[in-house]
């Protein structure tokens, strides 16, 4: 999950020129996925167009917006409780309103202002919009209608031209939305939609105009990010989009998440390990490996299938990184399916992983399955496979300890210290490399050596890049540049 606190507007890089007369002031709170972070700077540009100004404490601002998370239990929780805080502000009067947007009310609709009568508005997913109108309402006073609900549309929703919380240097780009996948365990469709493929020409104009705003790091997000293209070519396209990527100058870093495990094809598979820019991480949530369970989960993949493109992924791209997440405790399943997961986990050796347990979701299919794990069960299993992974992740760093790697240096920690992150590290849910160096300022691509490892993160210092060793372009089978 990507939490981000209260936003700080002297921290968000403005993609619009705002008016200078203010309508209002407002502060905002963005929960949830990466996917959901991009709808949140959509809805902060709107907002900065139609002339409200973001500060960053709701004790200041008019209003708050509280874009929320739906997924699972945990996730709708942690919005509550952000929603309840905020909603505490405003008894004291120390904020006039509350709105919540997101997942949270597409999820659960209306009835969230029956459990919280005092949000003064709620906007769905696909009503972000028109935020800027639900704010004209509020602070007109309107409020006969709370509402802002809109079917999930037809056509991609344009994200350009937003106002990114994300550091300068790196952005997410979602190249499309909804799912069509019907995983059992999943809520996601019913709150997203279908898919719906966001044109190759709007993703690479809105790249370009990222690139120009001082982003090196594109981060590719969707739902379902492999299926790029079947619904509005007719094929998956993901390869010609990369293709396209690739000649957007002064991109360095392309990675690519949330790949689900079908239509890796030759094309594609070859694309990335020769490219320039397309660095080798991906991330390919597989939820499981044993046959019966994946079925129930109606994932539309087998073990072995899945254990062939894992091995054509290693043997055909160097250096790869492979993420992927885990569902222990799903419906049914048994100590002997569990502990065929393990047996995969230890052979494959991933380089990073991350363990959920099943969370029982209403309006799932999964719901209606028998053989119900109890949660001391899962958490046993979810805590037995990370110790297990933990092992293969201090390996993995441990052996990148003497290379020299480029790390994109994310922020200043203090004066000659720096925290970034190698090719190996996506923001947020892996690790760091902690540089020290002089000749380094955040948002810089530089070379390093690594000479330690710590937990799940390095420790590096800067290489003058006139001396640095080729070993850097090796190792991430690229010419320097990621």
């Amino acid at each position: 999950m990507h939490a981000l606190p209260i936003v700080d507007p002297t921290e968000v890089e403005v993609l619009r020129s705002a008016p200078q007369a203010s309508r209002g002031n407002y502060a905002f709170v963005s929960l949830g996925c990466p996917k959901n972070l991009v709808d949140s700077e959509t809805m902060l540009g709107t907002l900065a167009l139609d002339g409200y100004t973001l500060v960053s404490e709701p004790t200041d601002a008019d209003f708050v917006i509280v874009n929320t998370c739906g997924f699972i239990e945990s996730s709708r929780q942690e919005s509550r409780d952000v929603i309840e805080e905020m909603l505490e502000l405003k008894r004291q009067g120390k904020t006039r309103g509350v709105i919540v947007s997101g997942c949270l009310p597409e999820r659960v609709g209306g009835d969230l202002l029956k459990q919280m009568p005092e949000i003064d508005h709620i906007v769905g997913v696909f009503g972000r919009d028109e935020i800027g109108k639900v704010a004209d309402r509020f602070i007109g006073g309107l409020t006969e209608q709370r509402e802002l609900f809109r079917p999930a549309p037809i056509k991609a929703l344009d994200d350009r031209s937003r106002m990114r919380l994300t550091p300068a240097h790196f952005a997410y780009l979602k190249i499309s939305e909804g799912c069509d996948r019907t995983c059992t365990f999943c809520s996601i469709p019913k709150m997203r939609g279908k898919h719906v493929t966001k044109p190759i020409e709007m993703v690479v104009q809105e790249a370009r105009e990222l690139v120009a705003d001082g982003v090196r790091e594109l981060i590719l997000v969707a739902q379902d990010t492999t299926y790029y293209g079947m619904d509005l070519y007719g094929e998956v396209r993901l390869t010609q989009l990369l293709k396209e990527l690739e000649q957007v100058d002064g991109l360095d870093w392309i990675r690519l998440m949330y790949l689900y495990p079908v239509n890796f094809n030759d094309e594609l598979i070859e694309t990335i390990a020769t490219s320039k820019r397309i660095i080798p991480y991906l991330d390919m949530p597989l939820q499981h490996i044993n046959d019966q369970v994946l079925k129930r989960m109606q994932r539309r993949v087998n073990g072995d299938q899945t254990k062939s493109l894992v091995q054509k992924l290693r043997a055909s791209i160097p250096n790869l990184v492979l993420r992927t997440t885990f569902v222990v405790g799903f419906p049914g399943e048994t100590d002997a399916q569990f502990a065929e997961l393990k047996d995969f986990v230890r052979e494959t050796r991933f380089e990073r992983l991350g363990v959920f347990t099943y969370s029982l979701e209403p309006g799932t299919p999964a719901i209606k399955l028998d053989g119900r794990v109890s949660q001391a069960v899962m958490d046993q299993r979810r805590d037995e496979l990370m110790a297990l992974q933990q092992g293969f992740a201090f390996e993995f760093g441990e052996s990148l300890v003497g290379y020299e790697l480029d790390a994109i240096i994310d922020e200043e920690i203090e004066d000659g210290l720096w925290q970034g992150r190698v090719y190996a590290d996506a923001p947020e849910i892996d690790g760091v490399v902690y540089v020290t160096g002089e000749q380094v300022s955040v948002g810089d691509i530089v070379p390093v050596e690594i000479v330690e490892r710590r937990e799940y993160d390095l420790v590096a210092v800067a290489v003058d890049p006139e001396t640095a060793d080729e070993e850097t372009a090796a190792l991430t089978h690229h010419d320097g540049q990621g």
